[in-house]
C-alpha cells in the first residue's frame, strides 16, 4: 500500500478505533445473514457502503481528502479490481463446464471424485473447482439414504485445502501474489502440509463413507435412483477449458515479466504485466460467455449472483482494511502492539504456530482473504523477506488461512454455495453449529497434528 511521507510518519499515533468500520463489516457478513438474512440480502450493498465511509469520510476530515482519495484510489485500482476480475473469471468459465454422465457412488467412486477436486482447486480455484465438481457429486449419491458428510467433506476438501498449491487456487493466496509472493512459492513451501492433510481427510472420508455404505439398503429397486448410472461421460462448454489454461498462463506470465510501469492513473502506477493480465483475464470472461451455449450453464443452473454478491462484499473489505494495514505497519510501536507481541516468542522472533493458528482463527469466522492481509502486514507486509529468511511464517499464514476457512460456512466463499446447492438437491445439510461440530471433531485435530509436523 503506497503511504505519504506525512501518513508514514504518522502511523505509530493512529488509533485502533481506526479499525472499527473493518471490524463492523467483517461481523455484519458473519451475522447477518444468519440472524437477519432479508435485511442481509435486501440490503447488503447498502450496508457494506456505510462501513467503506464510516472509514473514508473521518479520514478524510483528519488527514485531508488527498490522502483519502489517494488510499481509496490505490485499493481499488491496485488490489481490488485484479482480485475480483480474477474470480469472476474462473468463476464465470468453470460455470461453462457440464460433465455428462453418472457414476455409482461407492467409497472408492467417491474418494476419487474428492481427490480429483483437490487437484483442480489449485488449477482452477476452490470456487471454480466446487461448482465444477459439486453437481456430479450429488449425482453419483443421490440414491444414498446418507449424503451429509460426502458435501461436508467436499467443503473441507474441494473448497478449502484443495487450493494450497498456486495464487489461482484460494483468494489468499492471490493477494499474497499482489503483494509480490512469487507465484511458484506456494507450490514449493505448502506441497507437503497440503498432501498431509488432503492424504489424512480422504482416508478418514474413506472410512467413514465405507460405514455408511455398508449399511445403505442394498434390496432399495434400481428405480429409487433418480440419476441412473451413466457410464457414458463428456463434457459441453470443452472450450472452456483452454480458456482456463489461458487464465493460468496470463498470471503466471505477470508474475514473470517485470516491465517498468505503463502509466499512472490517479495516482496509481499500471505496470503493463498486470494491464494484460486483468485485460487478458476480462477477455477470456467475454469469450466464455459468448461460445458457451445457454443450455449448458442452465444445467450447471448458473447465475451471477454469487459473484456480485462477493464483489459488493470485497470492495468494501479493501477499503476499510486499509487503516488496519498501515496500524499493523507500525508494529509493536502500534495500537496492535499486543497482537504483534503475542505471535512472537520471548526473543521477538515469530511463532509459527500462533501464526498459523491466528491467521486460523480468524479466517473460520471473518474471511480468509483479508485476515491473510492483515498477519501479512503483522509480519512486516516484505514480501522478499518474507519469501526467504520468513518463509516458514509465511507457509503457515498462508496455509492457516487457507486450511482453516473450512471450520465455518462464512470462512470462504464457496463453502455456502456448496451448502446452498446440496440443499437444494435434497441433501439435510448441518446449521451453522451443526457444522462447526463436524470441523471440530475431524479438522482440528488434523490441524493439532499438521502444527506439530510443520509449524513447530
Amino acid at each position: 500500500m503506497t503511504l505519504t511521507p506525512a501518513m508514514e510518519s504518522a502511523l505509530p499515533a493512529m488509533s485502533a478505533l481506526w479499525s472499527v468500520p473493518f471490524a463492523g463489516l467483517l461481523l455484519s457478513i458473519a451475522v447477518l445473514p444468519l440472524l437477519w438474512p432479508r435485511l442481509w440480502h435486501g440490503h447488503s450493498g447498502k450496508i457494506v457502503m456505510a462501513w467503506a465511509l464510516a472509514f473514508l469520510l473521518p479520514f478524510a476530515a483528519r488527514h485531508g481528502a488527498g490522502n483519502a482519495f489517494a488510499l481509496f484510489a490505490h485499493a481499488f485500482i491496485d488490489e481490488y479490481l485484479p482480485f475480483i476480475i480474477l474470480i469472476g473469471a474462473l468463476y464465470t468459465i468453470a460455470g461453462g463446464i457440464y460433465v455428462r454422465g453418472n457414476l455409482h457412488g461407492s467409497p472408492r467412486t467417491n474418494v476419487a471424485l474428492l481427490a480429483l477436486g483437490c487437484a483442480l482447486a489449485s488449477v482452477m480455484g476452490t470456487t471454480g473447482a466446487a461448482m465444477l465438481l459439486i453437481r456430479p457429486v450429488l449425482r453419483a449419491n443421490d440414491n444414498r439414504r446418507h449424503a451429509t458428510h460426502m458435501v461436508v467433506f467436499f467443503i473441507f476438501l474441494v473448497a478449502n485445502a484443495g487450493g494450497m498449491l498456486t495464487p489461482l487456487g484460494d483468494p489468499p493466496l492471490f493477494l499474497g501474489f499482489l503483494n509480490g509472493v512469487s507465484f511458484f512459492w506456494t507450490a514449493r513451501h505448502l506441497a507437503l502440509p497440503m498432501l498431509f492433510v488432503c492424504g489424512v481427510l480422504l482416508a478418514l472420508f474413506y472410512l467413514l463413507d465405507s460405514w455408511y455404505f455398508r449399511r445403505e439398503d442394498e434390496a432399495r429397486p434400481a428405480a429409487s435412483d433418480p440419476t441412473p448410472d451413466n457410464f457414458a461421460f463428456g463434457l459441453d462448454g470443452q472450450w472452456n477449458l483452454l480458456l482456463i489454461a489461458a487464465a493460468i498462463g496470463l498470471v503466471l506470465i505477470s508474475g514473470l515479466w517485470k516491465p517498468p510501469a505503463a502509466l499512472v492513473f490517479l495516482g496509481v502506477p499500471l505496470g503493463w504485466q498486470n494491464l494484460v493480465r486483468d485485460v487478458g483475464l476480462v477477455a477470456l470472461t467475454g469469450l466464455s460467455l459468448i461460445l458457451t451455449p445457454r443450455r449448458v450453464r442452465e444445467r450447471n443452473h448458473f447465475h451471477w449472483e454469487p459473484i456480485i454478491e462477493v464483489a459488493r462484499i470485497f470492495a468494501g473489505i479493501f477499503i476499510t482494511i486499509a487503516p488496519v494495514i498501515m496500524i499493523l505497519r507500525a508494529g509493536e510501536a502500534g495500537a496492535f502492539a499486543g497482537i504483534a507481541q503475542w505471535v512472537n516468542d520471548a526473543a521477538g522472533q515469530p511463532d509459527n504456530a500462533r501464526y498459523f493458528w491466528g491467521t486460523g482463527i480468524l479466517s473460520s469466522f471473518l474471511d480468509n482473504a483479508p485476515t491473510y492481509l492483515v498477519f501479512f502486514n503483522l509480519a512486516g507486509g516484505h514480501a522478499p523477506t518474507l519469501m526467504t529468511t520468513g518463509a516458514n511464517t509465511l507457509a503457515a499464514i498462508s496455509a492457516g488461512a487457507v486450511l482453516m476457512g473450512a471450520n465455518t460456512y462464512i470462512g470462504n466463499a464457496p463453502n455456502l454455495m456448496v451448502k446452498s446447492i446440496a440443499q437444494a438437491r435434497g441433501v439435510k445439510m448441518p446449521g451453522f453449529f451443526g457444522y462447526i461440530a463436524w470441523s471440530g471433531a475431524v479438522l482440528l485435530p488434523v490441524f493439532v497434528v499438521t502444527t506439530w509436523i510443520f509449524f513447530r
